[in-house]
């Protein structure tokens, strides 16, 4: 996908209460990839489960925001240690 880095772009995030109906938190940036950074190096891991990016058209959700971050394409320098998972865990395997 050719996706624009520079665009700006609308961040959503569900708040702690309320339920799946419950207000949204809004933050506007300037670029995508000033959103992409902000969701997955600062939000908790739980809050980036229901946020979602709207650029122009198209929408992401948590899923789609990590690949964006993980792609060789994404123009901004990573957290150091920084992993596309947004906070969240990685579950063991069980064998």
């Amino acid at each position: 996908m050719d996706f624009d880095y520079t665009a700006a772009a609308e961040l959503f995030i569900a708040k702690r209460s309320g339920g799946p109906r419950g207000p949204l938190g809004y933050r506007r940036f300037a670029s995508a990839a000033e959103a992409i950074r902000f969701a997955v190096e600062e939000l908790p891991g739980a809050r980036m489960l229901g946020a979602f990016m709207q650029v122009g058209d198209l929408r992401f959700d948590a899923e789609g925001i990590r690949s964006l971050y993980a792609d060789e394409a994404y123009p901004l320098q990573r957290a150091e240690g920084a992993q596309a998972t947004g906070g969240l865990t990685q579950k063991p395997v069980r064998r």
